[in-house]
């Protein structure tokens, strides 16, 4: 996961540009257009799947009506998207992160078997069944993401361009130690601690829901209300805070991703720091995506099951986007002189046939 999030970052500092940018410069519109529409598509579906928990959730703590707090949720994110400028925006979005940690406040608040987790950690049970293997590529989908890549590249664009002294690593190769330092590091920071709230999400659900045989969850609010009978009211309440924060976190992660790729795709403008008349396509497909997510609540769709199945696209759309992107990374027409070295190369690749060779599973067992 590491090593695909800091080359699709190397990729847009070296060459100034986001991943579907570099697509569409070198590589067949068809696959380009084929990629972008499944990214938009996932990413609308996994917004309608937030929105969807997150008015659950409010509704647990709070009472009232679920669908109204989605409208809500749905436009005050919009709103912060489209009006804040990128540079205070970014800063709001660092400190919402802190909302991950009440999924670790959950864990101290239930009992946990340490050696019995450990030993399950350790040495897992594995199934040769189609269900198994179909929850292994959506945990690919959900990790080894592609919304992540696009989010990532573009990010580092717009920190880029930011800034007067940065430029891109290609026309100023000086830049390049200092730059590759820092993507390093922060992508070991923040991707070390979404493992580690990941981790404590399953742990909490596997010593709570599970051991007392509570295995068919509809809905987020239902997994949160199921832990007050198994873990109290307090992990209820640090889980159900985690929802929302959560949520407001991935919406403009999601919704931006989709719009830098349509940007990328069709030569629009785009940026968060521009005002939304000087970007009205870019911002717009921002706007499509929250509103027909918003839309999707009020239809009949299982909001877990749409969260599943969007995890199973990216699961799946992610090996060819990883192909193309392990392929800009060693092009010298892209990357002139600082084409990856062996290390990343090896993880790539490696993630890159691990990921392939479950797909390939998952549709052929």
């Amino acid at each position: 996961m590491m090593a695909i999030q800091i080359v699709s970052a190397r990729i847009a500092r070296v060459s100034g540009h986001g991943i579907a940018t570099n697509i569409r410069k070198f590589y067949p519109a068809w696959l380009l257009y084929g990629i972008v529409l499944l990214l938009c598509v996932a990413n609308t579906i996994n917004i309608a799947a937030d929105l969807a928990a997150m008015g659950e959730a409010l509704k647990l703590l709070v009472g009232g009506p679920a669908l109204v707090y989605v409208i809500g949720f749905g436009l005050v994110s919009l709103f912060l998207q489209i009006w804040v400028p990128y540079r205070n925006y970014v800063r709001v979005l660092k400190w919402m992160t802190l909302a991950l940690f009440a999924y670790v406040g959950t864990v101290f608040a239930v009992h946990i078997p340490w050696l019995s987790m450990i030993k399950s950690t350790l040495f897992p049970h594995l199934y040769w069944k189609k269900s198994y293997l179909m929850a292994i590529v959506a945990v690919f989908g959900t990790t080894i993401s592609p919304y992540l890549f696009f989010w990532q590249a573009s990010e580092e664009v717009e920190d880029q361009l930011a800034s007067r002294s940065e430029h891109p690593i290609i026309h100023a190769p000086e830049l390049a130690n200092r730059n590759f330092s820092r993507i390093n590091f922060d992508t070991a920071i923040g991707l070390g601690f979404s493992n580690l709230v990941a981790f404590f999400i399953v742990l909490t659900t596997a010593v709570t829901l599970h051991t007392h045989q509570v295995t068919h969850i509809q809905t987020a609010a239902q997994a949160a209300a199921a832990l007050i009978p198994t873990a109290g009211k307090f992990a209820f309440f640090l889980f159900s805070l985690g929802i929302i924060g959560t949520g407001l976190l991935a919406i403009p992660v999601l919704a931006g991703s989709s719009a830098y790729a349509m940007a990328g795709a069709f030569r629009w403008r785009n940026s968060l720091e521009l005002k939304p008349k000087l970007a009205k396509r870019f911002y717009g497909i921002i706007g499509m995506s929250v509103l027909i997510a918003i839309s999707l609540c009020f239809s009949p769709i299982n909001p877990m099951k749409a969260l599943y199945w969007s995890a199973v696209i990216n699961g799946m759309i992610s090996v060819p986007i990883i192909i193309l992107m392990m392929h800009m990374a060693t092009n010298p027409k892209i990357m002139g002189e600082f084409t990856i070295g062996n290390t990343l190369k090896i993880l790539g690749w490696g993630c890159a046939l691990i990921m392939g060779i479950t797909v390939l599973l998952f549709f052929t067992i």
